[in-house]
């Protein structure tokens, strides 16, 4: 590792996989990097590396313009900030924290009252892979801080910032997360199905996989769809749909298989079509879905 003289200094406070992995990368980029772990081993770890290791969180704070959290928790984030108090102010905290938006607003709201600013992160993508582009890291916040870190963060991997609103990376990145693991249940409980009916899953897989290609385009062309509020009958009209939902609860309820969410798309075909919008397609069930 060869210190940057021209690079500012950062603070990576939080040793777990993922913080000791930010660390590392800033280290080997010619940082001089700060780091606190509560558990004081794991940040010494570091210092063969050439890390600095403080003793407390407010030092670490206070060594570097640029603060990095990546704790376990927000309520680890919130105990740091406690203990850290008036000597972030002055000071960039940025968390990587997974959380919620209202806990990043509040976060925010805590940086403000001690003369801070605070940029919220998410980071997706793990540790081994931290300073690729394999990594995406979505922001939001304090748009000065942000601009004014950006170099810093954007060593970590690929950055994306998403307005002033502190709480928008965590709507970003729960969303995110949350549609995987949505299409990765019905993925399951599918192959369940298959595999109930005698069929080969690995090549009902590669079968499948080739069809998920499509989606792209229908995703589009449903959220135009829905901003302009004017419903084709994008994959047919739910009158035709509703139909074949039947069949599609049927088959899954012969073989014994889960067929709770297939119910759940026919209650809102039956609901949308009563309504009178039938002839709609199934992007128009989204107005049964609004505030």
């Amino acid at each position: 590792m060869t210190e940057r003289n021209d690079r500012p200094s950062v603070t990576v406070i939080g040793m777990g996989n993922m913080g000791s992995a930010v660390a590392r990368e800033y280290l080997e980029r010619g940082y001089r990097t700060t780091v606190w772990n509560r558990t004081a081993d794991k940040a010494e770890a570091l210092a063969d590396a050439g890390a600095v290791v403080a003793s407390t969180a407010a030092k670490a704070v206070a060594a570097s313009p640029l603060t990095i959290l990546s704790l376990l928790d927000n309520t680890a984030v919130e105990d740091v900030l406690a203990s850290v108090g008036q000597a972030a102010a002055g000071h960039t905290l940025v968390s990587l924290t997974s959380g919620s938006p209202a806990q990043a607003r509040a976060n925010e709201t805590w940086a403000a009252e001690h003369g801070a600013a605070y940029v919220d992160g998410k980071i997706m993508g793990d540790p081994p892979d931290v300073g690729t582009p394999k990594v995406s890291l979505a922001f939001s916040g304090d748009r000065d801080a942000f601009e004014t870190a950006e170099p810093e963060l954007r060593e970590l991997g690929t950055v994306l910032y998403h307005g002033p609103d502190a709480g928008f990376a965590a709507v970003e990145f729960n969303a995110q997360v949350a549609m995987g693991y949505e299409f990765l249940i019905g993925f399951l409980h599918t192959l369940n199905l298959v595999e109930r009916e005698g069929m080969d899953l690995e090549a009902f897989t590669e079968r499948l996989a080739g069809s998920l290609n499509g989606y792209a385009g229908l995703l589009q062309m449903m959220t135009g769809a829905i901003k302009s509020g004017t419903y084709g009958p994008d994959l047919g009209s739910l009158d035709v749909q509703a139909a074949l939902m039947d069949d599609l609860i049927g088959h899954r309820e012969s073989t014994g298989a889960e067929a709770v969410r297939m119910r759940e798309v026919k209650s809102l075909m039956d609901r949308r079509i009563a309504q009178g919008h039938g002839d709609q397609g199934f992007s128009s069930m989204y107005e049964l879905l609004r505030p």
